[in-house]
């Protein structure tokens, strides 16, 4: 799915920190004209990309191209990492040299992710930057709701100070591709099996309400091998994936104009009632959810 990012035409990109504990779940597989990176600050987070799962833990710098289709399967509760996606015209305006080609790709020639695990002064460095760049940025809470580029309509992303903001995501982009050049890290992929891709496939598309014996006949195997199998491949039980997307799917439709009520919204994401809903959101947030409703009002 091509993803529009929203981003101003005063931005050259974005830049901010994502952390587990202020982030909704958004799962589905997207691509983007934009060049994204990520660096991890803390803790760990998993993409599932090309049909393989990689894990990328503390000091990782990775990059999605924009033909890259990636999504986000799990993070630890304690993640952190900070997500920089760059206009195409900053890239071309701010990349003339060789060096810096590899930046105007579309797509790696070869399969998975770029990254690299940084020594800890070059890590440091770069979130140094990153911190300084993001500083007068708007509400960190308010971009964590909002996954950055905002999902709630006529959210847009802001900086108090676009030219400095602009300066610094040029800045950051070839200092971050220095760092990179030469380098490439351990193989971290796992190749999925074609049962685990349909069903990523069919609950991220069709319905994550779908029940567990439905879903394995999808699939072509049994319940407790897809379970199995499941848990070991993307490394998070089916059951946990499942409710992650059905509270993708709950943010989405609770920001639609034509949503009534929350509890609408509770069953269009696949919930089988507000209890289960309740204890599956506190269970991701640790919070109930009428605290994090009124904030996001």
């Amino acid at each position: 799915m091509l993803e529009n990012l929203k981003i101003g035409p005063e931005y050259e990109g974005f830049l901010f920190l994502a952390e587990s504990v202020k982030n909704p779940a958004a799962l589905r597989p997207h691509h983007h004209v934009e060049l994204e990176l990520n660096l991890v600050a803390q803790g760990s987070i998993t993409y599932v990309v090309g049909g393989q799962r990689f894990t990328f833990g503390k000091r990782t710098l990775l990059w999605m191209f924009p033909d890259q289709e990636h999504q986000l399967v799990d993070r630890t509760a304690d993640a952190e990492y900070y997500v920089a996606v760059f206009k195409p015209d900053l890239i071309d305006r701010a990349c003339r040299g060789n060096r810096y080609a590899g930046l105007k790709k579309r797509k790696l020639s070869n399969e998975g992710v770029l990254h690299t695990e940084l020594p800890v002064e070059d890590f440091d460095l770069l979130r140094r930057t990153m911190e300084s760049i993001v500083a007068d940025g708007i509400d960190s809470e308010l971009l964590n709701r909002e996954a950055g580029f905002g999902l709630s309509p006529g959210f847009s992303f802001r900086h108090n100070d676009p030219d400095w903001l602009n300066a610094g995501l040029r800045h950051l982009l070839l200092l971050s591709w220095r760092h990179q050049q030469g380098r490439r890290g351990t193989d971290r992929e796992i190749a999925l099996h074609p049962a685990v891709r349909k069903a990523l496939e069919w609950m991220n598309v069709e319905d994550a309400s779908i029940n567990e014996v439905s879903l394995a006949e999808y699939c072509g195997v049994s319940e407790s091998y897809l379970s199995r199998l499941f848990h070991k491949q993307i490394g998070v039980p089916l059951t946990r994936y499942r409710n992650s997307v059905r509270l993708s799917h709950f943010w989405e439709a609770y920001r639609r104009k034509e949503t009534q009520t929350v509890l609408e919204a509770v069953y269009m994401a696949g919930f089988g009632s507000y209890a289960q809903f309740y204890r599956v959101f506190k269970d991701v947030y640790g919070y109930g959810p009428r605290e994090a409703l009124k904030q996001s009002a």
